[in-house]
């Protein structure tokens, strides 16, 4: 086993183990590269040049888009085990959105001409890589859809149960958007966004402490992400 292969219940690893017999696994071992970010950094910039293939390690990253004026549109947040670049990195030279970490976070990343090279090569990887993709992006359109089907209460009521459920796996813990994130991810204003968990606190379905959030009633909060 070569050593540059270390990562623990990695997908990366999974994906390239099961397609490519051991001299081309060195290849994918030896090129890659981590990078660390802290909370705050941007990772990928929009516009900028696709010379990587990016895996999230470790951390809390977001992919938004920012229009003319500056405004941020978030796409979706990624979690460990995602692949940060797959939306544009076949389909473009450069990146059509922004990538930023909400926590600090641990990137894997493989040149990208390596990867093409791999993939000319293999066509199991290619369609595995294909498979991914298309559950990524089906992941963004199903939560869009979900997200924008529902009134105001119901959209922030289904972002914090998203955290609760599937980011932390506990009812309480530290929101990693700010008011203006949470309002730029589910399309509200952020007075809205604000008015809401304040309502929420008033309701009893929610504890809050600056960044922290308890949820106390989750079959309320869940009633309103459902019908609300």
């Amino acid at each position: 086993m070569n050593p540059s292969c270390t990562c623990e219940n990695c997908e990366l690893k999974e994906l390239f183990m099961l397609n490519l017999d051991e001299k081309y696994m060195d290849l994918m071992c030896d090129g890659k590269v981590e990078k660390e970010y802290p909370a705050g950094e941007t990772i990928v910039k929009e516009g900028t040049l696709i010379q990587e293939f990016t895996y999230l390690k470790s951390g809390l990253v977001k992919l938004y888009r920012s229009d003319q004026s500056g405004k941020e549109q978030i796409i979706t947040i990624a979690r460990p085990m995602d692949y940060v670049s797959l939306l544009s990195v076949f389909s473009n030279d450069r990146y059509n959105y922004s990538v930023s970490a909400l926590e600090d976070s641990v990137t894997c990343n493989l040149k990208m001409a390596d990867i093409k090279s791999l993939i000319n090569k293999n066509g199991k990887l290619a369609l595995n890589l294909l498979g991914k993709m298309s559950r990524v992006a089906d992941t963004i359109i199903l939560e869009s859809l979900e997200i924008r089907k529902k009134h105001l209460r119901g959209r922030v009521a289904y972002l914090l149960i998203y955290f609760a459920n599937t980011v932390f796996y506990s009812e309480e813990f530290e929101l990693p958007l700010t008011r203006k994130e949470m309002a730029e991810y589910v399309g509200m204003t952020t007075e809205n966004v604000i008015r809401t968990l304040s309502e929420f606190r008033r309701d009893g379905i929610l504890k809050i402490y600056g960044k922290t959030i308890q949820i106390a009633n989750m079959d309320s909060l869940q009633s309103i992400a459902d019908f609300g």
